[in-house]
């Protein structure tokens, strides 16, 4: 294939680390282009014999990883920030090569690994406990009692496509730079992603000897780490019933999950109606809708239903759809067909079903459009699962109070927000919103990787945000000095 350069790009094989140590394979999988079809990577087939070896080395290597000095470990994670900074153009690159996000956001991308590693070695500094008053109570006696945070031993971090960097750094900064020895099993659709990324700690100066190894494979191998008792935490992104999965299989230890959303929002009388229809065209469509805080549901108070569904109308309609290597495309293709064809599913049941499209009734070069929605109610299915495809709903209520009752009717709370200018409004959403993150006069799907991050319900237990993903990848020791 042709790259944004005009230059014929080489096909890279993504080779496996076990530890320090860099293996190839004869027989690879191939990672075609969404956009294109054509081969952009491929990446080593694993085994159950890849599984255990690499479980062995790592249990090993924790022995020894959790004695690294603190110093040292930040001087690791700054040094592959400031390494990933230099190549930032080559790692955009093959993030839209191989899931065909568009060139402008893959940017985005690697701007924000940079920065989640670098808030990692941030926090690493503030990685300790405290005294404790064992002398507080009559039972007690005066002594020299404080806690201390250590390394759990052994990290698995199962990574997903939409963010195959970002979302590796949320995982892999943390867990390493907290002392621990981790075991990456990244998306199967961007194993040439990780496989840089990585290859970027291992061959650092300041690298623990043998503390990152990168294993890939779908749910034969995701199975052999998390059920193995060498493992002291999991943490997982990605579907709820994979999610369920590891949760039966893992037993006792640690496991944080992010399982996705029904991010919703809802439009007041009061809203600045511009603002709200251009930042939601945005925030549904953002990354073909392949985020776990898309926008999926709008709902409208009345008064304003019909000015805000032709406002949205019209944002959609100016999103550049089209080739992920244009400089100015806003969007592009699905991750895969079936995805493609899961949406278009979707929106023929919903139109069968009374719901209108006033937004993306036609494909644009074989892409899948952004899709606006409106007139759809409860009963749809539409509204009522996680989508993950660039498509979003509007719902008409009369007042606030149905609007807040439908939003927490959702197996999901990952983030929701609330365009109002009425600022009593504003707080009574925070109390009510039954999720994780609330956003006021702005979408759901704002992010600052320096947040906590995480939802209620469905949508998963733990928090990622470095600061308490270390806390996800520690365990607390209490001591005792007579």
């Amino acid at each position: 294939m042709f790259g944004i350069f005009g230059k014929k790009q080489e096909v890279n094989a993504a080779k496996i680390f076990f530890g320090s140590q860099e293996e190839g394979r004869e027989i690879v999988k191939e990672r075609k282009s969404p956009y294109d079809g054509s081969v952009v990577s491929t990446a080593a087939v694993c085994n159950a014999a890849d599984v255990q070896r690499v479980l062995e080395i790592s249990k090993k290597a924790s022995f020894y990883a959790a004695k690294v000095p603190l110093s040292q470990r930040i001087l690791w994670l700054e040094d592959v920030a400031n390494k990933l900074s230099l190549r930032r153009e080559e790692f955009a690159l093959m993030l839209t090569k191989e899931i065909a996000k568009p060139i402008f956001f893959s940017r985005i991308e690697v701007d924000r690994c940079i920065e989640t590693v670098k808030l990692t070695a941030m926090e690493l500094a503030n990685l300790h406990g405290e005294t404790i008053p064992t002398d507080v109570m009559p039972s007690g006696k005066k002594t020299l009692a404080f806690y201390r945070r250590e390394a759990v031993g052994v990290v698995v971090c199962i990574t997903p496509f939409n963010f195959p960097l970002n979302l590796v750094a949320h995982k892999i900064a943390p867990a390493l730079g907290a002392g621990n020895c981790v075991i990456l099993k990244p998306t199967p659709e961007a194993p040439m992603t990780a496989y840089m990324f990585a290859k970027l700690f291992v061959e650092s100066k300041y690298a623990t000897k043998d503390a990152l190894s990168v294993i890939y494979g779908d749910a034969e191998i995701g199975s052999a780490l998390v059920s193995s008792p060498i493992p002291r935490a999991i943490s997982f992104t990605g579907s709820v019933p994979v999610g369920n999965i590891i949760t039966k299989q893992a037993g006792i230890k640690k496991v944080s999950l992010e399982l996705g959303g029904n991010a919703a929002t809802y439009i007041d009388a009061s809203a600045d109606l511009a603002w709200a229809a251009a930042r939601c065209a945005f925030g549904a469509f953002y990354n073909s809708g392949q985020v776990c805080i898309s926008l999926q549901r709008i709902y409208v108070n009345e008064s304003v239903y019909e000015a805000f569904a032709e406002l949205m109308a019209q944002e959609t309609k100016k999103l550049k759809v089209g080739s992920p290597y244009e400089e100015e495309t806003f969007m592009g293709p699905l991750i895969n067909e079936e995805a493609k064809h899961r949406a278009e599913t979707w929106v023929a049941s919903a139109k069968k079903e009374g719901a209108r499209i006033i937004a993306g009734e036609e494909e644009i070069e074989g892409i899948f459009p952004p899709t606006v929605m409106a007139d759809v109610t409860d009963e749809m299915k539409i509204i009522c699962e996680e989508v993950f495809a660039p498509i979003v709903s509007l719902v008409c209520v009369p007042d606030y109070e149905t609007a807040i009752k439908k939003m927490n009717n959702s197996p999901f709370g990952l983030q929701f927000s609330i365009f109002t200018n009425d600022l009593k409004r504003s707080r009574q959403f925070i109390d009510e919103a039954e999720c994780g993150g609330v956003v006021i006069n702005d979408i759901p799907t704002l992010r600052f990787d320096v947040q906590p991050y995480g939802g209620s319900k469905l949508s998963g237990v733990g928090r990622e945000g470095p600061r308490w993903a270390l806390e996800e990848f520690t365990e607390i020791k209490s001591v005792v000095i007579c």
